[in-house]
């Protein structure tokens, strides 16, 4: 019997760099991908051109199905990741902690000695994901209120919690050369 071609575990998949000509497909990608903010296709476009190399895409056959925006702190020895998409279709592949792997390998991110990101206490996706992530890299896990409801978004979006993630010394390829 042939393998199904529609299944995502059936056909081959590509972490890579995004590049400028990724930025509509990347908007799109993130449209999908409620509760995701979105931000123009202008603003996709300038991240995958200007932080693609703190930036990841994971692509099957083609096709955008994972997007990972991030950027170091300036002065800081911290990867902030901004979004974390996984296409509907690709989900329940361990897509978005496999694109999480792959970033904090590059040599771009070999300073870094925390990862960043902000979540919506309501984000449980987002929070199984970084917990998983952190109990793989041996890291430790904090957060704390950041971008408050009242404070930061005058009401009109739930309170961002910083979460921190301890990553340890020597953490992928690029650490350990």
């Amino acid at each position: 019997m042939p393998k199904d071609t529609a299944d995502p575990r059936t056909r081959k998949l590509r972490l890579r760099k995004p590049d400028a000509t990724d930025g509509a497909e990347i908007w799109a990608l993130v449209r999908d991908c409620k509760p995701l903010d979105e931000n123009s296709v202008y603003a996709n476009l300038i991240q995958a051109d200007h932080f693609r190399d703190t930036c990841v895409v994971a692509e099957l056959e083609g096709e955008i199905v994972g997007w990972i925006s991030g950027h170091i702190i300036p002065g800081r020895d911290a990867l902030f990741v901004w979004q974390v998409a996984v296409s509907p279709g690709a989900r329940g592949l361990g897509l978005g902690k496999r694109m999480l792997h792959a970033l904090i390998e590059r040599d771009a991110c070999a300073a870094a000695r925390q990862l960043k990101t902000t979540i919506t206490k309501d984000n449980h996706a987002s929070w199984a994901l970084f917990r998983s992530f952190a109990r793989d890299m041996g890291g430790t896990l904090g957060d704390a209120p950041h971008f408050t409801r009242d404070s930061h978004f005058n009401g009109q979006h739930a309170t961002e919690h910083m979460v921190t993630i301890t990553l340890p010394a020597a953490t992928g390829l690029a650490r350990a050369a």
